[in-house]
Order: structure tokens, then sequence, then C-alpha cells
């Protein structure tokens, strides 16, 4: 418990000496963090103290430090760097790393960056970069080692030797045939093992799946959770070796992935920097409150269709949000199910029959426990039979329909392409709300006026 609270103490002194510009104590606070810390620290900073943190670094953490920011922050950093300077920070970085900084850089500077590296990382990141930064060939390294199936532990064991040093998270070998084709894996463990005159072929492991260069990152972090993988070889559509992907990579990925969802519900973008300008903040925001004012009007619009219900029966003011409230929450729960059910690849068009009807059900069975305890309720406060009725019957159909809603908006937003964690809650709203407070306020006009 110590060591956390002088790392949080330490925290608040740099915090405290950015602020105060004192130069030589944040140099002195800066040795007591590891590179993934100082991200995190230079993510805290306001812009304009950030520059000055970043300067106090030493040069051969910054490289590392940069691969660990957001996209944003990294942007901004690397904005303030001339290209050399870009260059000799990376200089250290595994290719995957240099990768990410390549990509975080636009148009022209990109070139020069890319241009200006040494040859074999040149061409690595080339490479890279001519796939999508969100599939198996945008996030892939070209570090890796292969051997052919038809040679000797022993020529291996001499082929590493004379290599001097193996590419980091290395514990398996990358097997070939002739022609570059993937065949397996070997074990570093079979090399210390077994004798040098046995054959690769006969320790060949092909349990280690390859992955498409073409393949979504999403469906690459999914492939490394049900299989347990620690790394995974990239192979083109020949089945070719043309990379790997280690397990820090896809952490890095499923940490985003988490990220994304649980800002997107908010219409927000997790690689937003928190101290970004004001003005470029809001103009990202408003679009979204902007579509959050269009289903709000949408729902007076419906209430002012009743307004001389309301005016008549005051009660029906009183009980509107909780029929509202109710339904929002039914279709919430429902739309986290499903969202995450199509995020990890549990949800597709064989099953979402199955699932639309349980969670309708589900709807049903909260409908009726809910609409009997609080027309219950009403009658109580009200003493009006009529009244405890409709909002029961409201209650009940609104709860049925946010259920249902709340998993066929996301699976309808999933078939056109749009992101269901950025779009579903404001849709969402916009059934629940509308159509309660319809149900609710129409029943009371027919039956009560």
């Amino acid at each position: 418990m110590s060591s956390v609270f002088d790392k949080n103490l330490t925290t608040h002194q740099l915090l405290e000496a950015i602020d105060q510009q004192n130069s030589e104590l944040i140099s002195a606070l800066i040795s007591h963090f590891v590179s993934e810390e100082l991200a995190e620290i230079l993510e805290s900073t306001p812009t304009k103290n950030r520059l000055l943190l970043w300067q106090a670094v030493p040069s051969e953490l910054q490289g590392e430090i940069l691969t660990h920011l957001n996209e944003e922050v990294r942007g901004h950093l690397l904005g303030e760097l001339e290209t050399h300077e870009i260059v000799e920070i990376a200089s250290e970085l595994a290719v995957d790393d240099i990768v990410d900084i390549a990509q975080s850089l636009d148009g022209q500077e990109q070139r020069e960056f890319v241009a200006s590296l040494d040859d074999s990382n040149r061409e690595a990141v080339q490479m890279a970069l001519a796939y999508e930064e969100n599939t198996a060939g945008g996030m892939m390294s070209t570090d890796f080692i292969s051997v052919r199936a038809d040679v000797s532990l022993g020529v291996v064991l001499r082929y590493l030797r004379q290599l001097g040093d193996l590419p980091p998270s290395t514990t398996a070998l990358l097997v070939r045939d002739r022609d570059d084709h993937y065949v397996g894996c070997l074990s570093l463990r079979y090399l210390l093992t077994h004798d040098e005159d046995s054959h690769v072929e006969d320790f060949v492991d092909q349990s280690v799946p390859a992955i498409n260069v073409f393949t979504s990152s999403k469906a690459v972090a999914q492939l490394f959770q049900k299989q347990d993988l620690i790394f995974a070889p990239v192979v083109n559509d020949k089945n070719q070796i043309l990379g790997r992907i280690t397990i820090d990579d896809v952490v890095d990925i499923i940490r985003e992935e988490a990220e994304h969802e649980r800002m997107a519900s908010a219409g927000l973008d997790e690689d937003e920097d928190i101290f970004a300008p004001a003005s470029r903040a809001a103009k990202r925001r408003t679009f979204w409150l902007g579509i959050n004012l269009l289903t709000a009007i949408f729902a007076s619009i419906v209430i002012g269709l009743f307004d001389a219900s309301i005016e008549k029966v005051v009660a029906l003011a009183v009980l509107m949000p909780i029929i509202a409230s109710m339904g929002g929450i039914a279709g919430t729960q429902t739309a986290t199910i499903v969202i995450r059910a199509l995020a990890t690849g549990k949800l597709g068009k064989a099953n979402s029959r199955s699932l639309l009807i349980k969670e309708s059900t589900v709807g049903l069975y909260n409908g009726l426990i809910w609409a009997l305890l609080t027309g219950a309720g009403v009658f109580i406060f009200f003493q009006d039979w009529q009244l405890s009725a409709i909002f029961s019957t409201a209650m009940l159909v609104n709860l049925i329909a946010a259920a249902f809603a709340g998993a066929m908006i996301p699976l309808i937003l999933q078939r056109m392409r749009i992101d269901p964690a950025l779009a579903s809650g404001l849709m969402l709203t916009t059934v629940t709300d509308s159509l309660g407070f319809f149900v609710f306020l129409g029943l009371a006009t027919i039956v009560l006026l």
C-alpha cells in the first residue's frame, strides 16, 4: 500500500512541478516512472505544459512513450518535432512501433519520415503502411525468424548464433516450406532438449493458426482470446509468411476496443485529448448534441399531441417520466448485451433471431412484474383504478418494446455498417420516450376523457 501511496504522491509532485515549470525538479522526478506511466501523465497534462514535460524526458525513453500515447496526444507531440528528430527517436523501436508513429504522421511528413529510415526498417514500414491500420497487416511486425521444415535443429542453432539476438517476445520460430508457405511453429525448447541431427519437421506445431493479412484487428483479438495465443503468423492469400502478431499488440487492441465502446456510448472519441482546445472539443460534440435535440423535440411533439389531456388530468404529468425512465433502462440493458455480443463475435445472423426472441421475452416478464407493482402503487396513491390500469398497460407495452428495440437497433446498425456503440443510445431513447408517452397519454385520452 505504501508503494502505491508513494507513487501517487510522486505523481502529484511531478504535476505540481510541471505547473510551476520547475525543469530541475521535473527531471529529478521523471526517473521514478516507467514509460507507460509517463505516457499517462503526459495525457493528463494541459497542452501548454505538456511540451515542457516532454522535453525533460530522456531521449532513450521518448520512443517507447510515444507508442503508449493515444493518437491525438502523440500527433501533437510529433507535430513539435523535426523529421530527423522523429527518426532518431524511432531508431531503437521495434518495427510495429515505428509503424504506429508513421501512422500518426500525415502526407508529406509521413513520406519524409519513412524515406529517412534505414533500409531494413523502411521496407518493413512501407509494407505495413500498405494495409489499413485496423487490419492484421496494419498491426503486424515483420521482425520475425522463419526456418525451413527440411533442415536439422543443428542448422537452426547455428543460424540463430549468427544472428546473435532474437526479436522481442520470440517463443517459437515460424516454419515454412521451400516456397515460403506457412507450415507451423517450432518451439525454442526443442532446440535445447533434442539432438541436433533431428529435423525441424519432426517437431512442427501446427496448432497455431495463420492469420490472413486483411483480417480485421477485432477478429484478430477474438482469435487470440479464444485460442489463448501468445503469437500468430500473418500470411497473404497464398499462405506465404509476411509477419507476426504478438500478444502485447492484441492487449492494446482489446484495451482500445473497451475504451471505444465506453466513449462511443456518449458520442465521444476514445483518442480525444482531454486537454484539446475547447473549440475543437465543442465542434466534435455538437453533432451528437444536435441529434439528441432532435430526438427530444420528437418526444415533445408526441407530448404536445395530448396537451389537453395533461391539462385535465394533472396526474399524467407526474407519471409520464416514470414510464420513459423504466423503458430507457430496460432498453439500455438489452442494447449493452447485444452490442457486447456483436463486438466479441458471439452474435451473428445465425443466432440473432433467437436472441431477439429471448430479449423480448425478458421484456415481457419484466413488463408483467413492474406493471403489477407500479399499477398497485398508482392505485394506492391516486385512488383511481382506471388510471392504474392505464399506467400498468403503458408500462407493460413500453418494457416489451424497449427490450425489442434494444436488441433490434444494434443489429440494424451493424448491418448498415454503422457503429452500434455510437448510435444505439440516441435511437433507443427516441423509441422508449416517444412510444412510452404515446401509449400512456393515448390510452389516458381514450379512457379517461
